[in-house]
């Protein structure tokens, strides 16, 4: 196995232009703040970019935790890539993923200054510096899963020339992870509650909205029960495929939770005076 390290300081641009490289380079895989990623899509590891703080950010970047190295190993042996981009701040920090990992030393590091101009570094400098946002190599309904209720916003890059037909439009995903400086923000339940009901309100044939549940789970994703009262002589399972199909669409839309499930029970019928 081939190892091979892209060095750049932080926001200038290393993951927005990884997947290019690893297409001019034929590289199967890369590493990347945590996250080990093949064919544009995250196939292990959990993102130093979810971590409170900077130094916990740190730590997940470096697979300090014994779990998340063994996570990682596992998941680099299943995918067995012939070669590994490694992304780090420095050389330095690139050596000891590698070291930490129990992968080769790496044969070649990549300045980021060799693959990109001034401008663009410049250009990811200020983005960093004013939104505090970050970008993932990997679509956004892959990097959902863990950054669900996170702000994300699908990036796309297309690319004459020479590039790897693999990396021709591939999808990145921009991010503000909880340790920027603008600090964190909070979706309360009674958000979500509120959503739903003026989803079903307005759906028509509704007479009540009776209970509203919500449980956000890091994995499975957010999941809404709703129990509802209807309208006399309103198609019930219409309806209620109706608002289950609403709800779980403006939900995913105003929040950007990864759905899990949204579960529509008709407790009653309102009868006509």
């Amino acid at each position: 196995m081939k190892i091979i390290g892209l060095s750049g300081k932080s926001g200038t641009g290393k993951s927005y232009n990884a997947m290019e490289l690893c297409g001019r380079l034929n590289i199967d895989a890369m590493i990347d703040d945590g996250l080990f990623i093949a064919e544009n899509r995250i196939l292990g590891g959990v993102s130093a970019k979810k971590e409170p703080t900077k130094v916990g950010a740190v730590k997940t970047a470096l697979f300090m935790d014994d779990e998340h190295k063994k996570n990682m190993q596992e998941t680099i042996r299943r995918a067995n890539p012939k070669n590994i981009l490694i992304l780090g701040t420095s050389d330095d920090m690139i050596r000891k993923i590698a070291a930490r990992l129990e992968l080769p030393a790496p044969s070649r590091i990549i300045q980021i200054d060799d693959i990109t101009t001034r401008e663009e570094r410049l250009r990811a400098h200020k983005l960093r510096s004013e939104s505090g946002t970050h970008v993932i190599p990997a679509p956004t309904f892959q990097v959902k899963r863990q950054f669900s209720g996170y702000f994300l916003n699908p990036l796309k890059r297309f690319r004459q020339g020479n590039a790897n037909i693999r990396t021709l439009g591939a999808e990145k995903t921009l991010v503000r992870p909880t340790y920027s400086y603008l600090g964190e923000y909070i979706i309360s339940d009674k958000v979500i509650a509120d959503i739903v009901q003026h989803v079903a309100r307005n759906a028509g044939g509704v007479a009540g909205v009776i209970w509203v549940s919500s449980n956000n789970d890091a994995e499975a994703g957010l999941f809404v029960r709703i129990i509802l009262q209807l309208s006399h002589g309103v198609q019930i399972r219409k309806i209620a495929a109706v608002i289950q199909r609403e709800v779980y669409e403006t939900v995913a839309l105003m929040t950007n939770f990864n759905m899990g499930a949204v579960d529509v029970e008709i407790r009653s019928v309102k009868q006509p005076r």
